[in-house]
């Protein structure tokens, strides 16, 4: 029995130094695949730290009695879950050095151990490690990897705002053309009224381009999928959802020129999106049936079929066939688009977040108008 108490000294020492390396290399691995590698590939450390920050956003924006107010709340997700998982990083980082210098120095308390890997990781220096060799590797370990999350961090916050910043300039010009709320009908009405149609594939094209910079950027830089617009009535989701829309119009309903370059931009909006909604794990289907059910009824496609007619925009004599043509075009795309819009809590858009918000839907008046919520 006494030479159990060593051999048992022995084991725990293995057991902290393993535990304490593990933290280490989970704190490593889920910095390099959230600031360098160039592709969505979420860790479970990652995963933990913001569904537990979103559960608690929920909770506070469950509690708002205007948008408005949800949209002040939610803006914030974004950047706290940024510096929150900054802090757990270093935090675990701090604990597993510890827990290390806790087996490498016997005579240290763990209060001791504790003090020498926070001096380390920031390299304040107020506690000198012991005078053997395998104490200073650790440390200087533990500096170059506090340092170097700080960097990365540091390096990181520029490229996020960059990425925002493009992103949010194609999203206020569409506010211009298509109104606050987006509407792919109302874009098109406004293209028409100026004599645009011909200019309707270079906006295709544009948005084009659009969709497949938000693509990469918002699976390799997911917390952009949370950055919310500087307005609280715009939104990248319901931009996107308005844009497709009028793509689809376009090919379906309206009696212009024939334009690939629409089918185009439908085709990268709906890669896009499914790529977006896969990296944070949404049920979708990736192939769908160009008959399956979409969230559009057909009485809201008439509606807004007689609109454009109203307006002098040329459309298609055959409805039956415009209305199965759009419905084949909106499925590749229809669920995708409001559940980003629900998980973003996006702002009231007609055809996209007027059917997903989580929390509370504006009365909705006709084609696109909501009552100013109070």
């Amino acid at each position: 029995m006494e030479e159990d108490g060593p051999f048992m000294e022995v084991i725990l020492d293995i057991a902290l130094v393993l535990v304490g390396a593990g933290l280490v290399l989970a704190v490593l691995d889920s910095a390099l695949r959230t600031f360098m590698l160039p592709r969505g590939a979420a860790t479970p450390l990652t995963r933990v730290v913001f569904v537990s920050l979103r559960w608690c956003f929920n909770l506070v924006a469950r509690d708002s009695h205007t948008y408005e107010r949800q949209d002040r709340v939610m803006a914030l997700y974004g950047p706290v879950g940024l510096l929150a998982l900054t802090a757990v990083w270093m935090s675990l980082a701090i604990v597993g050095f510890a827990m290390i210098f806790f087996t490498l120095v016997p005579s240290r308390s763990p209060r001791e151990a504790f003090e020498l890997s926070g001096s380390s990781f920031f390299t304040l220096g107020f506690v000198v490690p012991p005078h053997d060799v395998p104490s200073f590797v650790l440390a200087f370990l533990e500096a170059a990897t506090g340092l170097a999350l700080l960097a990365l961090l540091i390096a990181y916050v520029p490229t996020i705002y960059g990425a925002f910043s493009r992103r949010e300039l194609a999203v206020a010009q569409l506010a211009t053309r298509a109104g606050t709320p987006p509407s792919g009908v109302e874009l098109l009405e406004r293209f028409h009224a100026i004599g645009w149609n011909d200019q309707l594939p270079a906006l295709w094209a544009q948005w084009e381009l659009w969709f497949a910079e938000i693509s990469e950027t918002h699976t390799s830089l997911a917390i952009l999928t949370f950055f919310r617009s500087p307005s609280p009535e715009r939104s990248w989701v319901t931009s996107a959802g308005a844009i497709l829309d009028a793509a689809s119009l376009a090919q379906s309903t309206l009696a212009i020129p024939w334009s690939p370059q629409a089918g185009l931009c439908i085709r990268a909006g709906s890669l896009a999106l499914r790529e977006i909604a896969d990296y944070f794990d949404v049920e979708h289907d990736p192939d769908p049936m160009p008959d399956a059910p979409i969230s559009i009824a057909k009485e809201e496609f008439m509606e807004a079929y007689e609109r454009l007619g109203g307006s002098g925009v040329p459309v298609r004599p055959d409805r039956e066939r415009a209305w199965r043509e759009f419905a084949g075009w909106r499925v590749n795309y229809d669920a995708v688009l409001l559940a980003l819009a629900g998980l973003t809590m996006a702002p009231y858009a007609p055809w996209s977040s007027d059917r997903s918000l989580r929390y509370r839907r504006p009365r909705v008046l006709p084609w696109g108008r909501s009552a100013r919520r109070t």
